[in-house]
């Protein structure tokens, strides 16, 4: 069999799901352990002595199958593991034209079929039609026997989970998990920034009220803080504050959140699309978070949630055997500490950093929730937004183009006259206006009298 062995012959087969003839009868002499071949009519033994299908034969030797030959060296299967269908290694794909195409119709072109396959997503269909422009002249079922183990060692290949580890100071994991909790009477949904640094799995548990790009940022600020530095690597899901989508394979980062990891100095990474499961470690401390803090507790307000987790973290989770490593999460966080990159006196980026705006019809752009004007010929630009020394400046190509005091408030509005076209407008109107508004009617002259006149008019009856 081309120095195939027979077990792989037979494992190889079941992958296969083809049918083959039963193994043949060797006949040892003694009692009969195995079912005899037929030799002849149904009935009769291999010498022609009739007997029952499964009967010792008087004077016989016992049979044995060569399936039994082949199971004696086999190591013990694990429960249910023959409703598994097993996975494929390179040995055993490269054995297949040697065990099924005996008859040579694949051969030719099973080195083809094994290279197109993941090209055309294992469709029989596409690969029958493409070798037989090649010459095949088989059947298509006989294309469908040998792209199955391919597809199906493909697909055990994408379910398989790997645990990899890091070195201290090298990666976190990032995430958001919600849970309802009770605030006094009231139950509020709560969004919880998790972040699991890599190597010691110590954790960084925060409650927010949304998961909008400042609570994102402010929080991780806050975990840097906590941890006294952080990792070099950030690995994130995909959610809109990280990215939007990708182009061509690239990562489309969201702007703001670039520019604060480029503060910061550390490397954002993303999961598989739809494989969460890579960033197990901080799927686990959400959940953790869940069954073992949040069960059975009630909250005054949202600094009340804040200051428990702070004290369930340092006599709880810090301190508890990990599941994986263990040992105490704070115990290997002693070795990860020396790795992290220190944040030092280094201001937030929320106060220094830059913010890209694009300027809106109203020549205003915003910065948390408060608005500012800018030049109205900016309208529809990419300008940039910085705070600096209590005030808000306004940079267009890295040019300063306006200044403001920064508002203290929400929702608030500072425009300056300066920055609108009001006296522009007003210009144009009076130069474009070409109708003259009529000059008013002169009015009649009037005669003065002397009051005798009138006096007179009155003794004669009003005639003159």
């Amino acid at each position: 069999m081309d120095g195939v062995d027979l077990t792989e012959m037979l494992r190889l087969r079941r992958s296969l799901k083809t049918p083959h003839p039963e193994p043949q009868e060797v006949w040892d002499g003694g009692e009969t352990t195995g079912r005899p071949c037929n030799h002849g009519s149904r009935g009769q033994g291999p010498r022609g002595g009739a007997h029952g299908s499964r009967g010792p034969l008087a004077g016989d030797s016992p049979l044995v199958s060569i399936g039994a030959v082949a199971r004696r060296d086999r190591p013990a299967a694990r429960p249910g593991s023959e409703d598994r269908p097993p996975v494929l290694e390179a040995r055993d794909l490269a054995a297949l034209p040697r065990l099924f195409l005996g008859s040579g119709l694949l051969a030719e072109n099973a080195e083809y079929l094994r290279e197109r396959a993941a090209e055309v997503c294992h469709s029989a269909q596409v690969l029958y039609q493409e070798i037989r422009q090649r010459g095949y002249k088989g059947s298509y079922e006989t294309v469908k026997r040998f792209v199955r183990p391919l597809r199906d060692a493909l697909e055990l290949a994408e379910r398989a989970t790997w645990r990899f580890e890091t070195p201290p100071g090298h990666q976190s994991q990032i995430d958001w998990g919600s849970a309802r909790v009770r605030l006094r009477k009231r139950r509020v949904v709560l969004h919880w920034f998790v972040l699991t640094l890599g190597y010691s799995r110590r954790g960084f548990y925060a409650p927010f009220l949304d998961e909008r790009l400042p609570q994102f940022l402010d929080a991780h600020e806050r975990a840097f803080e906590y941890f006294g530095g952080h990792t070099r690597e950030h690995l994130y899901d995909r959610p809109r504050t990280v990215c939007r989508g990708t182009d061509g394979g690239r990562p489309l980062w969201n702007t703001t959140f670039k520019s604060f990891a480029d503060y910061w100095g550390f490397e954002p990474r993303l999961c598989r699309p739809y494989r969460a499961q890579t960033k197990g470690k901080v799927e686990f401390g959400v959940k953790y978070l869940k069954r073992n803090f949040l069960v059975g507790r009630t909250f005054i307000d949202l600094d009340d949630v804040r200051e428990q987790v702070v004290t369930w973290n340092h006599e709880i989770a810090d301190v508890r055997i990990h599941g994986t490593t263990h040992e105490r999460p704070i115990d290997r966080f002693t070795t990860e500490q020396e790795q992290l990159l220190p944040i030092g006196a280094r201001p937030g980026y929320r106060l220094e950093a830059r913010y890209s705006r694009t300027v809106a019809d109203d020549y205003l752009v915003s910065l948390d929730t408060n608005r500012y004007s800018v030049p109205f010929a900016l309208i529809g630009q990419p300008v940039e937004i910085q705070r600096r020394d209590g005030g808000v400046q306004v940079f267009h190509r890295g040019r300063l183009v306006a200044t403001h005091p920064e508002l203290t408030g929400r929702y608030q509005l500072r425009i300056l006259p300066e920055h609108g076209p009001g006296p522009i407008a007003r210009n144009q109107r009076l130069r474009t206006s070409t109708t003259t508004a009529p000059a008013p009617s002169a009015l009649p002259a009037v005669e003065v009298r002397d009051l005798a006149t009138y006096d007179t008019l009155c003794v004669n009856g009003g005639e003159r």
